[in-house]
């Protein structure tokens, strides 16, 4: 099975005013404004690494919520945020790590079984497989 997902981007003018926009096959982006000032300055706007965490985020959850019902358990509520790091580094700017924070209520687990699970998909979900040239460091806690 292949499944295959796009996005686009767009693009005007230079690095520091020009303009983006970003938009998504599903329609949950479209033309979505991203640029210097929202990668770099806090402006208003996305970003390739908010976007990154999103995703990473995301997948990283639907992941464990298997691995979590291969053990027997299901989730109550989870809630997990990604940290992305970009900096400056020798030859230009790179993304040099990502956090994944995690809370959850996951009935009949306690913290070191759901450690356990989480990590199992921290290690497995296609994102982070994706993304394995990052350190990706976790952190789990019962809610």
């Amino acid at each position: 099975m292949q499944i295959n997902r796009t996005a686009s981007a767009h693009w005007t003018g230079g690095l520091k005013d020009g303009k983006g926009l970003i938009s998504t096959q599903s329609g949950a982006l479209k033309d979505y404004p991203y640029g210097f000032a929202s990668r770099f300055e806090g402006i208003a706007g996305t970003n390739p690494e908010e976007l990154i965490g999103a995703a990473h985020a995301g997948c990283f959850t639907m992941a464990l919520s298997l691995i979590l019902g291969e053990a027997g358990f299901t989730a109550e509520h989870m809630e997990t945020s990604a940290k992305v790091t970009l900096e400056s580094v020798e030859g230009g700017f790179a993304i040099t790590a990502i956090h994944l924070s995690l809370s959850g209520r996951i009935p009949g687990a306690d913290e070191a079984t759901f450690t356990e699970l989480a990590n199992k998909a921290k290690a497995g979900c296609p994102v982070s497989k994706a993304l394995a040239s990052v350190p990706i460091t976790l952190d789990v806690k019962i809610a």
